[in-house]
Order: structure tokens, then C-alpha cells, then sequence
């Protein structure tokens, strides 16, 4: 798959020193044109610019930025905050630049000052600390000016890396990332900090000089396990889905996930409800076939089995549970199945050794429960708490939230870009589940189904709050119906271009 490669920050460190060997001496220059270009894009003949310029090369960035922005007739504040005798080499050539071309330095913030845009260069992707004292309060500072601010690589006091902040971040309306996409901009805060995000690559080309592990989805690329229907189809061709869960009171979200299932194209899903009082039929998707446990085991035709919404933690939903686990059916497994997984070791050992393709979808305070961890912990390293579940239990992962993180068992992961907050609703995950198993019944690979059916969720959500259904009420309903309509659109696009 060739979708947008994203790099820790210690592996960014790696692609400058190879650029570095290979003769590329002026990255800071580079760095520093980019922002100026962008700044000249952004604020469309208006020309008052405010810089502030920390103490390392993100400031050197932030620097020559402002010098070019002056030779452009630019009117240019520079706002020094650190140490001119400390500087790392190029930034202190870049300072001197700075004065050469007649630049000031200030010291502080001037109170009488106007600007039109603010260039956040105080702290880069090597920031690794808490804010405090006089950073602190310039972070806050430049939240408090309410102008459009560009951050150069990342908005100070966001780590790059993992999303968290250190305890306040920049609020950017842009963000220019140097070399290459970082997966904090992304996931967990990342998205509140971050604005539009854009890139510049300063003339590398990073995945032919280290390989990379991490991608963000693109539509581009998820869409192209789609494959337009032949006129000559039928229900057996497109797969059946087998819904477990549903145990008393929790019936709701085994229906869920079968509704969306269907939505998205299966040709037959069955929906085992484990509840004693479970109902024959439903009468809000009478398509749905309603069965028991036992008789879903019966079925010799099931393509794939989702198991977990409202199964409950009982000895019964250990049995069925355990019993999935052993069939050679893909599996999807949601919600208490993954409750059950964190507390019996004999499931998580049968779900290690499983041949069939496996799928988890965990939300952060599961994913805390099947790494003996807390949900704090998964979210200060979402990449990895989500590939040591992949790696750990031998299954494809999403561990959902802002910037779902994709891993599989070898090590690779995707940050996927869609989604908003209105899909902070009951049964979100319940809609998905049904979605990935619905994609795996119409022969896509676990892999592709996933990262399609993570992608067109939270693409189907925001399609809605563009309309002005949501963020506010927003539901799980309503996601599968847009993600039908979006993914016939997306059919037809192709189909149309082949």
C-alpha cells in the first residue's frame, strides 16, 4: 500500500544525519524558505508578522524564515527567547543572518503589537520535558493573541511523537511539517493542536532513504480494495456475517453491528443473541436473521464471525467466545470479547495461535486491560501500546480514539485521519465491528477490510457533520447509513474510472 509515510522523531533524526552524509548541509535554510512560502500563501497580501524563535534549531527554522520574509518587504517582529551563545551551530549562523539583514531581537512580546499571523518556532520534536516558567507562559501567551499561528513542525509543547502535551501546547491554525508527516500530529491531542496540516520534505525523499514503519490512511489508497459488483451477482457471492453477542439488556448492540453489517454489503448476516429473552426477529432490520449460539455454530457457510457487542462476561459467553476462537473463520473481536481476553489466559493463547486472521478493536481502557496497564499509559504511547497487542496476541489491531492506530503483528502501523468528536456516542464500535466483518465477507483480506472500514467510519461521520448532522447527537445509526452512501459513491467513482 502506498499511502503517506509517518516517522518518529528519532528516525527523523536518523534521515538528517544521512542527509548530512550525503551533502546536504542546509536544511535550515530549506526549512526556512518553506515557512516563509507558506506564510506568504496564508496571509494573502496582508504583511505583519509576528516570530517567536526558541532556543534550539527549531528557533535557527523560525530565523531564517523571518529573514526571508523581511527581504520580501515583510514586516517581521522577532521575538528571541534563549540563549545566543548556546545555540546549536546553524541556528546561530541563522541568527547572525538574521542581524546581518538588519533584523531586531526582542526579548519579549511587545503589548502595543499588531500582527497578522504569529510563527510558532520556540520548541521542535526534540522538546521532551514539561513547560514551565517563561515557556509556559509564552505558549499561553500566544493562545491568548487569537491570531492564525503556523507552527513549524509541530505546535510547541506537543510531543511529537505520541500526541500528549507538556502541559500546554501551542494552538495552531497550520502546522509545516519538515521532512516528513510525525504521528503525533495525528492521534491523541494532536488534531486539537495541530490545524491544517502541511508538509515539505526539504528535497528528501525519506522512505527510499529508511524504511518506514508507520503510514497515514489515505482514501486513495483504502478505497482500491473496493470492486464494483458484477450484474451477475448474488447474496452467496458477497458473504455471510455472523454477529455473537447480545447478552440480557445488551441485545442493542449485536443488532448494530449486524444492521451495518448489512448495510455495507454483506449478502447474509445472522445475529446470535445470547440473551434468554433475546427476540425472534427485529423489526427495525427484518433482514437480520435472528438465531441462538448453537445454531450459528451450525452454519457451514459463514464467511467471517464478529463476537463481542453486549456479549457480557458470563461462563456462557467464555464457552462461545472459545468456541469462535477455535473455528478457522476470520474473526473480529469487540468489546467483551476482549474483557474475557484480558482475564483468561487460555483465550488469549488460543487467539495467539490462530490461523484464520483475527482482528481486535479496542478502545484505550481495553487495550489498558489486555496490557495489564492503565488507560493513562496507552494514551501517552498510542503506536505502541497498539503494535504490542498486535505483536503480543498475533491479530490485527485498531485501537480506536482520536487517530485510530492500525498495527499488525509484524511490527507495521496506520494512523488513521477521519472521524470528529461526534463519534463519542454509544455504539460507534458496535457499527464498526459490523463494518469490518461485512468487508471480509466480500473476500477483502482482514488487513484491507480494516483499514478500509476505520477509514470510511470516520470518513461516513464527518461526511454528516458537514451536513450539520453532529458533532452534537450524532449516532452509530446514523455512521452506517452515511458509510452505505459513501461507499457506493466511492464504487461508482471507480467503476467509473477503470
Amino acid at each position: 500500500m502506498n499511502v503517506s509515510p509517518i516517522f518518529f522523531t528519532h528516525e527523523i533524526r536518523q534521515l538528517e544525519q544521512i542527509a548530512l552524509n550525503n551533502g546536504v548541509a542546509d536544511l535550515m535554510e530549506r526549512a526556512g524558505l518553506a515557512a516563509a512560502k507558506l506564510v506568504r500563501e496564508l496571509l494573502d497580501g496582508k504583511t505583519s508578522v509576528l516570530v517567536i524563535a526558541g532556543p534550539g534549531n527549531n528557533g535557527g527554522d523560525a530565523l531564517v524564515a523571518a529573514r526571508h520574509l523581511k527581504t520580501g518587504w515583510f514586516k517581521v517582529t522577532v521575538v528571541f527567547v534563549g540563549e545566543a551563545a548556546r545555540l546549536p551551530t546553524d541556528a546561530a549562523n541563522a541568527m547572525q543572518a538574521w542581524r546581518e539583514a538588519g533584523g531586531e531581537l526582542l526579548d519579549a512580546i511587545p503589548a502595543d503589537g499588531k500582527w497578522d499571523m504569529v510563527i510558532d518556532g520556540l520548541f521542535g520534536i526534540g522538546l521532551a520535558r514539561e513547560l514551565s516558567g517563561r515557556y509556559l507562559e509564552l505558549v499561553r501567551e500566544i493562545n491568548r493573541m487569537n491570531l492564525p499561528v503556523l507552527a513549524l513542525d509541530v505546535p510547541s509543547g506537543l510531543d511529537a511523537d505520541a500526541g500528549q502535551t507538556f502541559l500546554a501546547a501551542v494552538r495552531a491554525s497550520h502546522t509545516l511539517s519538515f521532512i516528513a508527516r510525525k504521528p503525533g500530529l495525528f492521534t491523541a491531542y494532536g488534531p486539537d493542536y495541530c490545524g491544517q496540516i502541511h508538509v515539505n520534505t526539504l528535497g528528501l525523499d525519506a522512505p527510499t532513504l529508511l524504511q518506514p514503519t508507520g503510514w497515514l490512511l489515505e482514501k486513495n489508497e483504502v478505497a482500491t480494495a473496493l470492486k464494483p459488483r458484477p450484474r451477475n451477482s448474488h447474496k452467496g457471492l458477497l458473504g455471510s456475517v455472523g454477529i455473537l453477542g447480545g447478552a440480557s439488556t445488551m441485545c442493542g448492540a449485536a443488532l448494530l453491528a449486524g444492521r451495518a453489517a448489512l448495510k455495507l454489503g454483506a449478502g447474509r448476516v445472522y445475529t446470535a443473541l445470547l440473551a434468554d429473552a433475546a427476540p425472534a426477529v427485529d423489526m427495525g432490520q427484518p433482514e437480520l436473521m435472528l438465531c441462538s449460539p448453537e445454531k450459528l455454530f451450525q452454519l457451514d457457510h459463514l464467511s467471517c464471525l464478529a463476537v463481542g457487542p453486549g456479549l457480557g462476561q458470563s461462563p456462557q459467553a467464555v464457552q462461545w467466545l472459545r468456541q469462535a476462537l477455535e473455528t478457522e473463520l476470520p474473526l473480529v473481536l469487540d468489546a467483551d470479547a476482549l474483557n474475557l481476553l484480558s482475564v483468561h489466559d487460555d483465550l488469549r493463547e488460543l487467539t495467539k495461535s490462530r490461523k484464520g486472521g483475527t482482528i481486535l478493536t479496542p478502545h484505550p481502557a481495553e487495550a489498558a486491560r489486555l496490557l495489564s496497564s492503565t488507560t493513562h499509559d496507552i494514551q501517552q504511547e498510542r503506536v505502541h501500546s497498539a503494535t504490542l497487542i498486535a505483536q503480543r496476541l498475533n491479530s490485527l489491531v485498531v485501537l480506536k480514539g482520536a487517530g485510530s492506530i492500525c498495527a499488525t503483528p509484524k511490527g507495521g502501523w496506520f494512523i488513521n485521519p477521519t472521524g470528529n468528536p461526534g463519534m463519542s456516542s454509544a455504539g460507534m464500535g458496535d457499527v464498526l465491528s459490523g463494518m469490518i466483518a461485512a468487508m471480509i465477507a466480500q473476500k477483502l483480506t482482514p488487513q484491507s477490510a480494516l483499514l478500509l472500514a476505520v477509514y470510511l467510519h470516520g470518513a461516513a461521520a464527518d461526511d454528516l457533520v458537514e451536513q450539520g448532522i453532529g458533532p452534537i447527537g450524532l449516532t452509530a445509526t446514523e455512521v452506517a447509513e452515511a458509510a452505505r452512501k459513501l461507499l457506493n459513491r466511492w464504487i461508482y467513482h471507480l467503476g467509473q474510472n477503470r
